[in-house]
């Protein structure tokens, strides 16, 4: 008899693992790839918060049951993680925090409130006074672009700008590559959080009309102090698979930083800045997705 699965804490998992041209499958309790030769590998799905599912991988459906039994997000990416097709949900989202994020997404006040948060939080000042949504999106967007060619020039890189086609994805310039390559580890990471906490990726405030607005209202808080230098950092060196590099690269900063230990308090700082009141949860509402286990002792003793 094995004993019954408890998922770990997402601040105390490993952040992202890409998986690429292999079976996916449960054999023996072990969540495992299998490649052509038929060796296996093991995962350790219940300590990973995202599984980034690249081409030429298959994925049984007792696989994919037992990742959302221990809260583990599967993506499915494109060739080198640069494209975000679907995604499953680690657990089930909880109604009074979705209908808390709606709220906050429609009511332009309360909305005006969460945005101003978002930008005071990613430029460490606050943003003018008296401004829109759709002018501070102006303003911030001026600075996302200073701030690229800054970064770009400190690591020496030549750089003509934020530019790159999905479909002729070499036709890109290492620097552009590098770049989507960085934001899809950090998106994948930053939705699990979004999910693990309850969320709607798609309810956005500075994003709207997509299906991970959210995820790039969260992500672009905390890029540039993760993944956009981690990006120009590989493509100075201009390696030979930079999409590759660029991954490791993340997946080591993300652990320096304690990315996935920020990311739900971020989540609820943004949120609490509307000045609304959460409301309280049912009593028959499910519980978190992944909740915090329970020390052995009192606060004074480690868990």
């Amino acid at each position: 008899m094995l004993p019954d699965l408890g998922p770990i804490p997402l601040k105390e998992r490993n952040s992202i693992l890409f998986v690429e041209r292999c079976r996916v499958d449960v054999r023996d309790g072990a969540f495992v790839m299998i490649d052509k030769e038929g060796v296996r590998t093991h995962i350790p799905v219940g300590g990973t918060a995202c599984l980034l599912l690249e081409p030429g991988v298959r994925i049984s459906h007792r696989a994919v049951h037992l990742a959302a039994q221990v809260g583990t997000l599967l993506v499915w990416v494109g060739e080198g993680g640069v494209r975000l097709y679907a995604s499953g949900q680690p657990g089930g989202a909880r109604s009074d925090k979705l209908l808390y994020q709606a709220k906050l997404a429609l009511d332009e006040q309360l909305r005006l409130k969460v945005v101003r948060k978002m930008y005071a939080l990613r430029f460490d000042e606050e943003p003018p006074q008296h401004r829109s949504v759709d002018q501070l999106r102006g303003i911030e967007g001026a600075r996302v672009k200073s701030t690229y060619k800054l970064l770009a020039q400190n690591y020496g890189v030549e750089w003509k700008g934020r530019q790159y086609d999905p479909d002729a994805w070499e036709s890109a310039d290492i620097p552009n590559r590098c770049l989507s390559a960085a934001t899809s580890c950090l998106y994948g990471v930053t939705e699990a959080a979004i999910l693990a906490a309850g969320y709607a990726p798609a309810i956005g405030f500075i994003h709207t009309g997509k299906p991970l607005s959210f995820v790039y209202d969260m992500a672009d808080i905390v890029k540039f102090d993760t993944v956009v230098p981690t990006a120009f950092r590989i493509a100075a060196k201009a390696p030979a698979n930079p999409e590759r590099a660029v991954r490791i690269a993340c997946r080591d900063a993300f652990r320096e930083s304690h990315l996935l230990d920020r990311l739900i308090p971020l989540i609820n700082a943004v949120l609490d800045a509307a000045g609304e009141k959460p409301p309280a949860p049912p009593a028959d509402a499910v519980g978190p997705a992944l909740p915090n286990k329970e020390g052995l002792g009192d606060a004074g003793h480690r868990g």
